[in-house]
């Protein structure tokens, strides 16, 4: 039979017990007794939101490598950035303008239909590259400590500086065909500033749903094509719904890419009519606004909530 050790324990190479009835405690209990925490652990929102301002130049810097390099391959580089959506109106002109006359009723279609393509592209473009935010930078997510909301929030922040470049080109455009300067073009500020803030919460969104489900990056297309073609990209909704049910209109008017382009639209095109349509210019912005901090909001919480799942599995 083994004698006991003179500390009490079976054997004399044995190990004792733990001072003070450790012994007795769960292990959450034991972490908080020696000050211990969780590895990777999600921070309070609070503190979340901290540690992303503390990260703002890592935003910026990330946004602006972001922008360029997205066409650093091509010949003409960042002439893409407006070119492409110009070349997208003109695709889009000749199919619904000229063979299927979506234009009737639209005085200055060129610029109603420009407008819409840069502003509708801002979104879409935020959407479809902020599914990728985190699974298309796992190297980056495993490899450093940060609040990963950095990646949507700084794509989406890249987006928005190429659509500045774009409303250039586009406010030219509209001068061009007839369209007066007027002091309602200020109004496209907080238009692209309520749009802005929808994007981010949407990326956010997106980025989760991305980082959950891969399959997602390749439904994106199809999902961001059905959107455009219900959001009067290319038409008048209040013209092409006017004999549908009132609730179908209200819906449509509603959707919130066809709420930011209307806005845009009635800020720096003086012809646009709305007169058939359900919502009025200010039921209109109400709309846009609690879409923005809907959208905005809930879409920072719902990615918060999921922060110490990026990167892992």
């Amino acid at each position: 039979m083994t004698e006991p050790s003179p500390n009490g324990t079976a054997g004399g190479g044995g190990t004792s017990a733990p001072a003070g009835g450790d012994e007795s405690l769960t292990p959450a209990e034991l972490a908080a007794k020696y000050g211990l925490s969780q590895s990777g652990a999600r921070p309070t929102l609070a503190e979340y939101c901290r540690q992303l301002w503390q990260r703002r130049h890592f935003i910026q810097a990330y946004s602006n490598a972001k922008l360029l390099t997205m066409y650093s391959g091509a010949r003409i580089g960042q002439v893409w950035q407006v070119l492409t959506p110009l070349l997208n109106a003109a695709v889009y002109y000749l199919i619904f303008g000229l063979l299927l006359e979506t234009d009737r009723d639209i005085e200055n279609f060129p610029a109603f239909l420009i407008t819409g393509v840069f502003v509708f592209t801002f979104t879409q473009t935020a959407a479809l590259q902020g599914t990728k935010a985190i699974s298309g930078n796992l190297g980056l997510v495993r490899a450093l400590h940060f609040p990963r909301a950095a990646l949507p929030i700084a794509i989406t922040l890249s987006q928005l500086q190429q659509l500045l470049i774009s409303m250039v080109v586009l406010c030219g455009i509209v001068i061009a065909t007839g369209e007066p300067l007027t002091f309602n073009w200020l109004l496209a500020v907080p238009v692209l500033l309520l749009q802005s803030l929808f994007n981010v919460g949407l990326s956010l969104i997106m980025a989760r749903l991305g980082a959950q489900l891969p399959d997602m990056s390749q439904l994106m297309p199809f999902i961001l094509r059905t959107w455009m073609y219900a959001s009067g990209v290319m038409y008048s909704i209040s013209v092409f719904a006017q004999d549908a049910p009132t609730w179908v209109r209200l819906g449509l008017e509603l959707n919130p890419a066809a709420a930011y382009i209307e806005l845009m639209r009635e800020a720096l095109i003086d012809s646009v009519n709305r007169a058939d349509s359900v919502l009025s210019v200010g039921l209109l912005w109400g709309a846009a606004a609690a879409w923005a901090l809907v959208v905005g909001i809930g879409g920072f919480v719902y990615f918060w909530k999921a922060e110490e799942r990026y990167g892992r599995g």
